[in-house]
């Protein structure tokens, strides 16, 4: 799901430009924590929940991303 508005980088001052690149390293953070949790797991349920969350953080990365403009 992409943003509904994209973020327009002309409209936006330096602190929401710092809050966006927390948003986004966090997101790319979980992401990497996630599937390294899922390798690390013996049981497949619980693996695939760290492999799905790490997906879905993924995704918020891809379209914060897409959305900038």
């Amino acid at each position: 799901m992409a943003l509904k508005n994209p973020i327009n980088m002309g409209n936006i001052n330096q602190l929401e430009l710092q809050n966006l690149r927390e948003i986004i390293g966090s997101h790319q953070n979980m992401a990497t924590k996630y599937d390294f949790y899922s390798n690390q797991c013996q049981d497949p349920q619980i693996k695939q929940l760290f492999k799905q969350s790490s997906q879905d953080a993924q995704t918020t990365v891809t379209n914060f991303i897409n959305s900038l403009k």
